[in-house]
Order: structure tokens, then sequence, then C-alpha cells
């Protein structure tokens, strides 16, 4: 147990004397963080709007202030006819027009009805702008509809509380099997593998004690990423953390075994460094739903995103974070991966067996 746990202290004083190791181990989730929280988003903000005013109410003119009031939009001009809206968008100095219209539905009574023209160039974002100006002037108009919308868990549609959970996902992906492999992968290439596997302690045990030190560090990363999404990017821990922190144990341990197996095919730390920015990158960020819903995704993509350890830890967090489920509700997403973990650990340790022999 002592060569075990010197094994341990090793590593780790390896780890914490090499600078540009620590500075991509704690500097990317905080950089990652700050960016996709506050720069990279698709929060709908200072939307410039001009507004039709060729037929005007009272109603009209208190959806249109309800709509300056509010921090989405900000209404840049007046116009009497659409089509001068639409030079203007056309111009690229508004990006979205309001055209009020009213039409009778019976004797001395009117139906409101609202055209909304938008910049369609970003497909995305104008389906957000249309359903954000929808959702601002609705409640001027209540009265004459029963219907109404409530949105559940992230009523202020921040973009933050989607990508904290994949952020996540990736991260923890990346650094714990990206940095075991090349850990494991730099004592082979510098020939002093061999001489830890003569030492008193057994080949597995060295293996375990070069993941130690990381599996610590994603913790400390874990732990970091929560840390700044609750105070800072203000996204709520709904669920219990608890099994926030048990299902992303699950997590960390398939990422060092799939790290693991790379270390077992890969003979530089250059091949390495490849080899999981190819097989790990790309898939993360396209397959996982980190960006796109699988839903929206053709056929054949979705099912190679079922291989994609991500798109399982992403969706679970997702529930326990912003939703606030138990663990019964992600009992299918920890099964997968539970048995992508014993899968990869077990093809792991065989190959690097068969590889020292």
């Amino acid at each position: 147990m002592k060569q075990f746990i010197a094994f341990v202290v090793k590593e780790t004083r390896h780890i914490l004397r090499d600078k540009r190791t620590m500075l991509i181990l704690f500097g990317m989730p905080v950089v990652m963080m700050l960016l996709f929280g506050f720069a990279i988003t698709t929060d709908v903000r200072n939307v410039r709007t001009v507004v039709v005013t060729s037929e005007m109410s009272p109603r009209m003119q208190q959806a249109i202030d309800r709509l300056a009031q509010s921090e989405y939009f900000i209404i840049t001009q007046t116009v009497k006819t659409p089509q001068e809206a639409e030079l203007l968008i056309r111009s690229q100095k508004a990006d979205i027009s309001l055209i009020p219209s009213s039409s009778p539905i019976g004797e001395g009574s009117s139906s409101l009805q609202w055209q909304i023209m938008v910049d369609g160039s970003d497909p995305n974002m104008a389906q957000q702008w249309a359903t954000y100006a929808q959702q601002t002037i609705a409640p001027a108009y209540a009265h004459l509809s029963p219907l109404t919308t409530h949105l559940l868990y992230n009523p202020q549609m921040k973009s933050a509380y989607n990508f904290v959970p994949a952020i996540m996902g990736m991260l923890l992906m990346l650094i714990c099997a990206m940095m075991t492999s090349i850990s494991i992968v730099r004592e082979k290439e510098k020939g002093t593998m061999e001489v830890l596997l003569v030492s008193p302690v057994r080949p597995l045990m060295v293996i375990v004690a070069k993941a130690v030190p990381y599996l610590v560090l994603a913790f400390a990363i874990l732990v970091t990423i929560l840390l700044m999404a609750r105070y800072v990017l203000g996204v709520p821990l709904a669920g219990s953390l608890f099994w926030i922190l048990v299902v992303s144990t699950l997590y960390i341990l398939l990422a060092l075994s799939l790290g693991l197996l790379i270390s077992s095919v890969a003979h530089t730390q250059l091949a390495a460094l490849l080899l999981s920015a190819m097989v790990l990158l790309m898939p993360v960020v396209m397959l996982s739903g980190m960006l796109f819903p699988v839903e929206s995704m053709p056929p054949v993509l979705q099912w190679l995103s079922a291989v994609v350890p991500p798109r399982y830890y992403i969706a679970a967090m997702r529930k326990l974070m912003i939703m606030g489920v138990g663990i019964g509700d992600v009992a299918k997403e920890v099964a997968v991966l539970a048995g992508m973990t014993a899968v990869l650990l077990t093809v792991a340790l065989k190959k690097f067996n068969v590889r020292l022999e």
C-alpha cells in the first residue's frame, strides 16, 4: 500500500509542477464557462425593432409599450408602411418589424392581428425573435384568448441553463481521457514504464495510481464548474447534489477508462493527443446534443450519437440540475453510462496487459 501511495504522490507532484498542465486543467473550465455564459449565447437581447404605425389603437399602443419596456427589444424607428419596414430590414438597420392591423369579428368589435416580419438570414435566431415578440405582446391581449403559455424550468429562457451541463460533459471527457492517455504514453515514450512495471507494485496498481490524481482533479474541476454555474451564471441546482456527484463520478470513471484505452494503442504523446481530439472533440460537440438537439439530426447521425457517452451524461445533468428530478428519472442514462464504463475498462485493461507482456 505504501508503494501505491508513493506512486500516487509521485504522479501528483509531476502534475502540480507542470504549469502548462495546470493551466489547461483549471484555465479551460473557467474560460469556457465565461465564454458560453456571457459571450457565446443564444439569449435574445437588444433586437432592433421597427413598428409600422399605419393602423394604431390604444390596445396596440399598449402592446408596443410592453415591447419597448422589455429587455429583449429596442424600438429603433417607427414607419408608416410595411414596405418601409422591409427596406430597413434589407439594409440591415433593423432585425424585426411589427405590423399591427385589425379585422372585424362582429358588430362593434374587432380582432387584433399582428404580422411579424423577421430577418431570416439566421433561421434559429429569427425563430427566437418571433417567439419572444409574441410572448412579450401576448399579455396585452390575454383577455381576448384563454390560451396562455408557461415556461417550465427556464422561464427566462437563458442559454446558460442549456450550456452548463453540456460544458460539464465536454470538459470532463476531454480532460480526463486526454490527460490520462498522454500521461501513460509519456511514460512509454520515455522508456520509464518498463522501470515502473518491474517495481514491487503490480502493473494494474501502476495504472490506477496514475489515474487517481486525475480523478481528484476532475472532482476539483467539477466543483469549480458547479460553483461558477450557481454563483456567476445564476444556473440553479434544482436536483440533489448527492446524485449529481454520483452520476458525475461514474462519468469520470468512464472518461478515465477511455483514456486508458487510447493509451494502449497510441505510441507517442502526439498520437495520443490527436487520437483523443479526433475520437472525442468532434463527436462530443456535434453528436452529444451539446449544440444541436439529437432529435433534429438525420437518422444516421442519431444512431452514431447513441455510442457517444457525453450524450447520456448531458441529458442526465439537465434533468438533475435544471428539472430537479430524482435519480429514478435518469435510470436509463445511468445504466448506459455504467455499461459503457464496464466495457471500456475491461477492453482497456485487457489490451494494456497484452501490450506489456
